[in-house]
């Protein structure tokens, strides 16, 4: 399929298929690692289609540590019933690995506690597809940011002695529709192009610049001296330019608004290094020229 992909024909096609029985649901681990939990919420903040019609018609949420219905060891017989059959692992957060895991718990299993990073190393090598959803989960982010007592680790960084492919959805938190189509699309076609860093081209092929509100004053080179000034942010350290997403087309809460419509510069949220090679998120010195 071409990497150039309307997300909501993509979503919408997945849907008629599993409909018309074409294609099947399939079940799906959301494991919450050492993070917020922004994605799930995120997730649940869904809409065309929403939440519960995703988890309904598209895929069977076996297990997650928020939102699932059984509690204590009951929820973690369902993770461990899942692996068994063919399933979607979608990690949020990154991995805790300092003292064997023992920062970021899960499950307190038949008197054993189980580590996120167990649970993300039974898991993985049984799923079909991994995504690491979040930026904690593909780069580390935040649960990694310095001085990381937990030494937390990307997904990919923690299963690096394992041949697995890794598909990385990175956002603080990802956008649900991001989440959502790239499910679709492995529901339907498989494994979509992915670029360099392991993200689906046709969500983080083109930076968030490209299409921003703000890029007729980029052009004419008019920029806000402070925020809350209508001009482009780039002197006052927005991250746009360099930032790889579709924020500026998809935007948040069923698109009604994003950061720079706002008023706040993009911080790289999406990118390698977020937040200590991001900062400082607003510059009032920077006055770079182009």
């Amino acid at each position: 399929m071409s990497r150039k992909i309307c997300q909501r024909e993509l979503i919408t096609s997945t849907l008629k298929r599993l409909e018309n029985n074409k294609i099947k649901k399939i079940n799906l681990i959301w494991l919450e690692a050492c993070g917020c939990s922004g994605n799930i919420i995120s997730l649940l903040d869904a809409a065309t289609p929403d939440v519960y019609y995703v988890l309904s018609e598209m895929v069977n949420m076996t297990y997650n540590n928020s939102i699932m219905g059984a509690e204590g060891q009951r929820a973690f017989d369902k993770f461990l019933e899942t692996l068994d059959t063919e399933f979607i692992l979608v990690v949020e957060g990154a991995v805790s690995s300092k003292d064997s895991g023992i920062y970021n718990m899960v499950a307190n299993y038949n008197g054993k506690i189980i580590s996120g990073a167990e649970a993300v190393t039974l898991a993985a090598g049984k799923a079909k597809y991994i995504l690491a959803v979040g930026t904690c989960a593909s780069y580390g982010g935040i649960s990694a940011a310095k001085p990381n007592p937990s030494s937390s680790k990307s997904v990919i960084e923690f299963l690096s002695n394992q041949s697995y492919q890794i598909i990385r959805v990175p956002g603080c938190p990802a956008n649900p529709r991001w989440v959502i189509s790239t499910i679709a699309h492995l529901i339907s076609f498989g494994l979509p192009q992915l670029d360099s860093e392991y993200r689906p081209l046709f969500l983080y092929e083109e930076t968030i610049h490209t299409h921003c509100s703000r890029r007729s004053y980029f052009d004419k080179k008019i920029f806000a001296k402070q925020l809350g000034d209508k001009e482009c942010m780039y002197q006052l350290g927005c991250r746009g330019p360099i930032t790889r997403a579709d924020c500026a087309l998809r935007k948040w809460n069923d698109r009604v608004n994003w950061p720079v419509e706002d008023n706040t510069p993009c911080i790289g949220c999406v990118n390698r290094g977020f937040p200590d090679e991001m900062e400082p998120f607003i510059n009032f010195q920077s006055g770079e020229k182009l």
